[in-house]
């Protein structure tokens, strides 16, 4: 069986990595972006059999940029996963904790690292554009004063040296991702009843009791929301786009009624996806 060419935003060993192996194993070989716009352009114009992408984060909250994308680009939602962000300190071999003066990594992780930098507070934090691309950095430029934070993978990688393991502020770090494949080509997989979950993307006129009327929708047949957002609607000042998951298949009745009472409501309707349900 071929494996999935499976797009993902950072270097080899960032946490999209691990996503990608949580979600397919060894049914996938990876390719790795600098942009997230870079990444679902990739899976648009076929260079690509699939994407895994973050959409959220249990301290940091969405990834707006992807919310975008999903409307922009043609594609489905086909799988999610959780991965646990473990955080930890890297250095180049040799380098001890008393040269380190600076430390770099995407600003995400270094805000959830703040414990650390107040505990040590001569050590400076300098933001880059990815986790694994600090570590990659820091070797290839052979920085003595210098350390990096990002996964356990990175350092092995990259034949770097783990100083300080999780160092993260929080351990209930957690990172949602979707695996994405062009809505034509988007299979759907087997679950358990009950757990599926589906994500869609709405708009309403912008009336009083417009969202009220919308969520109820749902309400009125006990089906659960797991996740509300809204975002800007693009050319309409002060107006929103409605991003809501709720668990359910598009295939049972009550899911159908549902849909059905929204369209009725919406001005526009999008389903994003209908997949198994993460753990």
């Amino acid at each position: 069986m071929r494996k999935l060419r499976t797009a993902f935003q950072g270097e080899p060993g960032a946490f999209s990595q691990e996503a990608v192996r949580q979600l397919l194993g060894d049914g996938a070989t990876v390719a790795p972006f600098q942009r997230f716009d870079e990444v679902f352009r990739a899976l648009a114009d076929k260079d690509v059999d699939a994407a895994v992408v973050p959409i959220e984060n249990t301290l940091a909250g969405s990834v707006h940029e992807n919310y975008d994308h999903l409307i922009e680009y043609d594609v489905r939602i086909v799988a999610e996963t959780n991965v646990r962000i473990v955080h930890n300190l890297i250095v180049r071999p040799g380098v001890r904790f008393r040269d380190l003066r600076r430390v770099f990594s995407h600003p995400v992780a270094l805000n959830q690292c703040l414990e650390f930098f107040a505990a040590h507070p001569g050590i400076e934090r300098v933001p880059f554009y990815d986790t694994a691309g600090s570590v990659k950095m820091i070797v290839k430029d052979g920085l003595d004063d210098a350390g990096a934070i990002a996964s356990s993978v990175a350092a092995s990688i990259y034949d770097a040296r783990i100083l300080r393991r999780s160092i993260e502020d929080d351990r209930h770090n957690y990172t949602r991702f979707f695996l994405l494949r062009r809505t034509k080509d988007a299979k759907r997989l087997e679950a358990p009843r009950g757990q599926w979950k589906t994500s869609i993307v709405f708009s309403t006129r912008n009336i009083p009791g417009a969202l009220f009327r919308a969520i109820s929708a749902f309400a009125l047949r006990d089906l659960n929301l797991t996740r509300i957002e809204s975002r800007p609607l693009r050319g309409k000042p002060w107006e929103y786009l409605f991003y809501v998951d709720f668990i359910g298949n598009l295939e049972d009745q009550r899911v159908g009624n549902a849909m059905n009472h929204l369209r009725e409501l919406a001005d526009m309707l999008r389903v994003l996806g209908c997949y198994p349900r993460g753990e």
